[in-house]
């Protein structure tokens, strides 16, 4: 466990599946079904985080491991890691939370054997944007319409 001031990141468990789905619901226009997010948790529990403060859950990170071309490199196949979601509850952003969280993530997927780690995020989105660019993300391409509403997104990209 990985203390935060008074808030702790730790390993995702099922039982906090009801918690994890209203802050997706709360915060990010894209929410999953509870099998999904489950899913993910199988695929990668060392990517799936939460941070909590006393007994209430503010935020999470979930990633899954892959297998494919890398987003550095197009003609090579890495193990990489996708940051599939992270939310951060309103009242409790700009607090370090979802830097912690994300670089938590960052050394779950290392140790899973990822060589890099890549996200989509909206062109929009610039608080997520300055932060992972602050984790070392860049910036690799842009995807017309990817989102529901027609918003475009970047994909970013880490080597880890």
């Amino acid at each position: 466990m990985v203390y935060l001031e008074e808030f702790q990141v730790r390993s995702f468990t099922p039982n906090d599946l009801a918690s994890v789905m209203e802050i997706n619901r709360r915060c990010l226009p894209e929410n999953y079904s509870p099998g999904f997010f489950l899913e993910i948790y199988r695929n990668c529990p060392e990517g799936f985080l939460i941070a909590q403060a006393g007994s209430a859950i503010v935020g999470y990170v979930m990633c899954r491991m892959e297998y494919g071309f890398s987003e550095l490199n197009r003609l090579k196949m890495v193990k990489k890691g996708h940051l599939v979601s992270i939310a951060v509850l309103e009242d409790f952003r700009r607090m370090g939370i979802g830097r912690q969280l994300l670089t938590q993530a960052l050394t779950g997927l290392s140790s899973r054997g990822a060589r890099e780690c890549y996200l989509e995020v909206r062109t929009t989105n610039l608080p997520g944007i300055e932060l992972y660019r602050k984790l070392g993300f860049t910036v690799t391409r842009r995807i017309l319409s990817y989102y529901h509403d027609g918003s475009d997104a970047y994909i970013m990209v880490k080597q880890i």
